[in-house]
Parts: C-alpha cells; sequence; structure tokens
C-alpha cells in the first residue's frame, strides 16, 4: 500500500479537493493506498512514497524531503492528477 501526501499551505481547503482528486485517480488505477491531505510544515517532517501540490510549494518541498513531488495545477482535474500517479508508478517498475 502507498502513501500519498496532498499538500497546501494550511492542510485544509485545497488539499482536501486534492486528496479527494487523487483518491479517485488511484481507484480507477486499482491502486492501493493512504492519502493524507497535511500542510507545507508538517509534509516536510512526513513520510510519503509521493507528494503532491502545487507548482509554488512543489519546488519549495523538493529541497526538504525525500519523497518525489509532483506538482498539480489544477486540483480537481482527475486527469492531471492521474497522469501524475502513472508517472509515480512508472518509477516503480
Amino acid at each position: 500500500m502507498y502513501k500519498f501526501l496532498a499538500v497546501c499551505g494550511f492542510g485544509v481547503g485545497s488539499s482536501m479537493v486534492l486528496k479527494m482528486s487523487i483518491e479517485k485517480a488511484a481507484k480507477e488505477r486499482g491502486i492501493d493506498c493512504e492519502v493524507e491531505n497535511t500542510d507545507l510544515s508538517s509534509a516536510k517532517g512526513t513520510g510519503a512514497d509521493a507528494v503532491f501540490t502545487s507548482q509554488e510549494l512543489g519546488d519549495e518541498l523538493k529541497g526538504s524531503t525525500k519523497s518525489p513531488v509532483y506538482p498539480i495545477q489544477r486540483y480537481m482535474d482527475k486527469e492531471e492528477v492521474g497522469k501524475a500517479l502513472d508517472d509515480f508508478l512508472s518509477t516503480k517498475d
């Protein structure tokens, strides 16, 4: 089972929307995962298989986490989120 983080500045609004999109896209792909929404500072100290966030926060997170970071522009776009999941899975083969 994979652990994914959905990250926004405060860990409340947009990360919850992103979390739901990740869960939907993962379900369509048959990926067994746990998705947690969190804020930027908590994400830096939390281990995860992958981190999904905005472009702006992604640049900051890349330097402070060992997890791969996938920037998402449109949090409600299941296609875009699904492509990021596909990119993540392609590194696991």
